[in-house]
């Protein structure tokens, strides 16, 4: 799943194997590994492609296929404060993704 997953994010974004290569530090060859499935990449690397992708690892590995999260509040004006500052929808999807990597790094591990 993950190299189909993978392919397509990167064909949407019209971004080469080596633009991503280069990005992660590795080399076009351990990227195109990635997407054809010759190689499965590391957790650290899901996670940095997740971020990469502006995605979750949840929709790289496909748990889930929304490709972006989603947040559900279940009171209308509910709003979480950092230093006295509201934060923002943007902060907030970094929030949840930064959980979710949390969460699937913890479950490998108990694995």
């Amino acid at each position: 799943m993950i190299s189909k997953r993978l392919s397509e994010l990167r064909k949407k974004r019209q971004w080469s194997l080596q633009y991503i290569a280069d990005q992660l530090n590795i080399a076009k060859s351990t990227y195109a590994g990635y997407e054809s499935g010759y190689r499965q990449p590391s957790l650290e690397a899901v996670k940095e492609l997740a971020l990469l992708f502006e995605t979750t690892t949840d929709y790289l590995l496909g748990v889930t296929n929304e490709e972006q999260p989603t947040v559900e509040l279940t009171h209308p004006t509910a709003y979480i404060t950092v230093d006295g500052k509201q934060v923002t929808e943007d902060e907030m999807m970094q929030l949840i993704a930064f959980i979710r990597v949390k969460r699937d790094l913890s479950t490998q591990k108990e694995k």
